[in-house]
């Protein structure tokens, strides 16, 4: 195999959830200019289309596609599995990215609000992962395994996210359902690993990042200095579903400049 083959996805089918915009659109744009055929979802089709317009204007070895497709709801995600079989009978990668998040302060954050929110980035993810297993072990080759990609979230590993508790809750319980389906899942020829991403500029954290002085803010939280870019998510993602990552299952990568093991100050004073 000549190193050129490693994040080569030419051939392969790909599902982005969520992949409209921010990290899913970052994703996808990565898969598409590897090569792959990716299918972009999220409850808004034309936004979708839009992104699949744009990124088959681009010129990259591969395609894309964009349709409507609700993961918060049982008959939502029976519709998109259907779809998808319309468009391809075999599914080689899988990226869990739909999602959504709220903040309110502790003693105001209200019930509704974390059930409809777990029920999205949790158990919808779960359950469009089991519907699809059929399609991905059909893709699966014993050299070249089916991917599952889920998207965390730093707040997922550390205690971070303020106000956000039922999103930081939520990552945490993608991190292991993570493992748990990998555990699961190796042997039928399937991979299942996360990305863990830190701060990256989306509609999702405008409210925080959406300026340069925002960014410029929260990068002094990031020991690397700097708020995540789209080439930070293309790379992991070609990497995680290109030969390359073929070995790699139940990882949680962490995409946050060194935020997961970031201990401010030393035990003992020393200098560094």
């Amino acid at each position: 195999m000549k190193p050129s083959d490693l994040f080569d996805l030419s051939g392969k089918v790909a599902l982005v959830t969520g992949g409209s915009s921010g990290i899913g659109h970052m994703a996808a744009e990565g898969l598409v200019a590897a090569g792959a055929r990716v299918l972009i979802a999220s409850r808004k089709a034309d936004a979708c289309e839009a992104v699949a317009a744009e990124l088959n204007a681009k010129g990259y070895p591969g395609s894309a596609e964009g349709f409507g497709g609700d993961v918060a709801t049982e008959e939502g995600i029976a519709a998109l599995v259907s779809e998808v079989n319309k468009r391809t009978d075999k599914l080689h990668i899988l990226m869990n990215n739909a999602g959504r998040t709220w903040g309110a302060p502790i003693g105001e954050h209200p019930y509704e609000a974390w059930d409809k929110l777990l029920r999205l980035n949790v158990t919808g993810m779960f359950h469009l992962t089991q519907s699809l297993l059929p399609l991905l072990k059909a893709a699966s080759t014993a050299d070249d395994p089916a991917r599952v990609v889920n998207v965390g979230s730093v707040m997922g590993d550390i205690p971070k996210g303020t106000r956000t508790y039922s999103y930081a809750v939520s990552k945490g319980a993608v991190h292991h359902m993570t493992r748990v389906l990998s555990n699961d899942l190796a042997h039928q020829g399937i991979t299942v690993n996360a990305i863990a991403p830190g701060p990256f500029v989306s509609k999702m954290t405008a409210f925080a990042i959406g300026t340069e002085e925002g960014q410029k803010k929260s990068a002094e939280g990031v020991p690397l200095g700097r708020v995540g870019r789209p080439e930070d998510i293309a790379g992991a993602l070609q990497y995680l579903c290109g030969r390359g990552g073929a070995y790699l299952s139940g990882a949680i990568l962490p995409l946050s400049g060194g935020m997961q093991s970031n201990a401010p100050g030393s035990l003992f004073n020393e200098e560094l």
